[in-house]
């Protein structure tokens, strides 16, 4: 088959139902036009660019084998999709990938039926292909079931959960996993040890080529599990390195090129036939196709919107940002110059939390524990029962696996463990698998946890020298973006420890923001003045747990109407335990909490979502000039 003059071999095809129609050639040519329609996407709009370019011929050949309208395939966290989103009826909706009202970076089940499960976090696609797959036996549908995994999302604790588990579940499940020795950053431990072993391990390699001849042979599968059942013991005991896969009970065929469509196709078939849980192993390069993302596929794993390659991408990966990620983790070094009790952990996210200074700086105290938030969590408290002062840097979103570690590990035992929470609040593109609107309601309500939001970076220097001091628990949240230097600020020191600091003296109205939300409320104070509505108090809250009552209190007492505005959810935050406060003591005055409603906050960019939620400095107003509408209609 072939396009016209002035078509791709992709907009000729249209989707997966024409790729039963190309050859192998055309199959190569196909590809290389999936991989420059996902970069010029993907550096326009931002999006997960290294680990999408990998997985295409993954996509293509599950596309040329299974019927997605049938069979279900299950991806785990989302970052290799891009292919099947674009061969699954979404080629001409591709370019609004991540903007609001456009399809998601993620699989999203209300956006298209080809997708069977919502994935934002690693590690779930064993455990949902698992439970699909038990259904269709109860059912007695007969369908396949395929669950893809890759970036490092083996070596996290569900999946593993979920292999342990697929022996005892005795039903058919294929699993495909896409090892191309990366999570975000280079994957550790021992599994990836484990992986890396079998990758290059001649005697699995004679069994891959066994196998491929197989497949030519048995076209129609006939004989292979009885061929498997004759040869594998054999193998373990004579010629095989100790595989977990099979220990568990899952049959383990690889590894295969994952860039070779023909050599993943006959297998694929052949796993059609086979009736029992099978792990197939294929060898991917992140970035493939993209000289810069398979150079340092690290800083290519995910990218902004605007991102440029060639010389000048050079430049741009050398600029320090000057984020609240960088801020924290300069904050970090400074502390461990002076104190050697200080480490550094993170769950796969390096790049993200800009450690890569801290681990140059002090190695022996770095900690990247892989994608496992929840050994992490425990791992820091047993390092801080040992003496030692670990901080912990956690995306909000993730930090909601570990919420069980957080409580009963590191809390309920007064640990000193500082959580570094990054990407608090409205996040972005990345949709509603990532925004971090939990860490408040969750966090106030666990005894002895200390929170608090910086609104600058005065006040991080402040919070992250002084959690060393009280030798206790505590979390730190801080949004995505730009961390100013001084904010509202009309003497160098800051607020005494736990209190909450008036930036401004006002009538009857006051602004409570709490760090995110403080430059809103300022402007908000400054756009009242401009309007000719009586100046506003404005207040910094600075710790969210325990509150500084005596301040608010007297706020309270003092003001006709409160607007408490926070990057959060409503329910559950903190503009909810001031307005219980109010009624608890009787206060006149009106609290009005401002922030997010229970709902789940789609993709769109950050600026677009708070003004969506009302987080803006128009959206304070509103509330003043409904206050003051109501109030005239009142006294009229």
């Amino acid at each position: 088959m072939t396009g016209t003059t002035d078509k791709t071999l992709l907009e000729s095809i249209g989707s997966y139902r024409g790729l039963s129609l190309l050859g192998e050639d055309e199959l190569k040519v196909l590809c290389s036009d999936i991989r420059e329609l996902i970069m010029k996407v993907t550096l326009k709009n931002g999006g997960h660019l290294g680990s999408s370019l990998g997985a295409v011929e993954i996509c293509v050949a599950l596309l040329r084998i299974f019927n997605p309208e049938r069979d279900k395939i299950v991806f785990d966290v989302g970052h290799q999709t891009y292919a099947y989103k674009i061969l699954t009826d979404r080629l001409t909706k591709i370019h609004t990938l991540r903007t609001k009202g456009g399809i998601s970076g993620f699989p999203r089940r209300s956006e298209s039926r080809f997708d069977a499960f919502d994935v934002g976090h690693s590690s779930t696609s064993i455990s949902a292909a698992l439970g699909f797959a038990k259904a269709r036996d109860l059912r007695g549908q007969g369908h396949e079931v395929v669950a893809v995994i890759g970036d490092g999302a083996l070596l996290n604790g569900l999946a593993l959960e979920a292999l342990n588990n697929v022996s005892a579940c005795d039903t058919k499940l294929t699993i495909i996993l896409n090892d191309n020795k990366m999570s975000i950053s280079p994957r550790i431990g021992g599994m990836a040890e484990h992986l890396a072993k079998l990758s290059v391990s001649v005697p699995y390699r004679r069994l891959k080529q066994f196998v491929k001849e197989q497949c030519r042979a048995m076209s129609d599968g006939s004989g292979v599990e009885h061929w498997f059942d004759r040869v594998k013991t054999k193998l373990k005991s004579l010629l095989l390195p100790t595989n977990v896969f099979e220990e568990l009970d899952i049959s383990y065929w690889g590894p295969f090129d994952g860039h070779n469509v023909s050599e993943m196709e006959e297998i694929f078939e052949l796993s059609k036939q086979y009736p029992k849980p099978l792990l197939i192993h294929v060898i991917t390069k992140k970035g493939k196709g993209c000289a810069e993302a398979e150079a340092r596929p690290s800083n290519f794993h995910g990218v902004g919107s605007g991102t440029v390659l060639g010389p000048k991408a050079a430049g741009v990966v050398k600029t320090k940002p000057n984020d609240w990620s960088q801020a924290v983790a300069d904050n970090i070094s400074m502390l461990a110059s002076r104190d050697p009790r200080i480490v550094a952990c993170t769950a796969a996210m390096a790049e993200g939390a800009r450690l890569a200074g801290f681990k140059e700086l002090f190695p022996a105290r770095f900690f990247d524990v892989g994608i496992a938030e929840g050994h992490m969590l425990t791992y820091a408290a047993g390092l801080a029962a040992g003496g030692i002062r670990p901080i912990v840097c956690v995306y909000s979103t993730f930090l909601q696996r570990a919420m069980d570690q957080l409580v009963h590990d590191i809390c309920m035992q007064k640990h000193p463990v500082l959580l570094a929470v990054d990407r608090a609040g409205l996040s972005g593109e990345d949709g509603e698998t990532h925004q971090g609107l939990l860490d408040i309601s969750w966090g106030r309500s666990i005894p002895g946890l200390m929170i608090a939001a910086p609104r600058d970076k005065t006040d991080l220097d402040f919070m992250m020298s002084g959690w060393l001091e009280k030798n206790g628990p505590m979390m730190i949240r801080y949004p995505k973006g730009k961390a100013p230097e001084s904010i509202g600020r009309s003497q160098a020191a800051p607020a005494p420890w736990g209190k909450a600091e008036i930036l401004s003296s006002g009538g009857e109205i006051c602004f409570v923001g709490i760090g995110a939300t403080v430059p809103v409320i300022i402007d908000a104070a400054d756009e009242c003045e401009a309007r000719g509505l009586p100046r506003p108090t404005v207040i910094d809250l600075r710790f969210i747990s325990p509150l500084d009552w005596r301040t608010i209190d007297e706020t309270l007492s003092t003001h006709s109407l409160v607007i408490v505005a926070e990057d959060g959810y409503i329910s559950g935050g903190t503009g909810e335990a001031i307005a219980a406060r109010a009624s608890m003591i009787g206060a006149n005055g009106r609290v009005y909490p401002l922030g997010v409603e229970q709902k789940f906050i789609p993709h769109a960019t950050r600026a677009q979502q708070l003004e969506e939620c009302g987080l803006t400095p128009e959206g304070v107003i509103r509330v003043v000039e409904e206050f003051y509408g109501e109030k005239s209609a009142a006294s009229g």
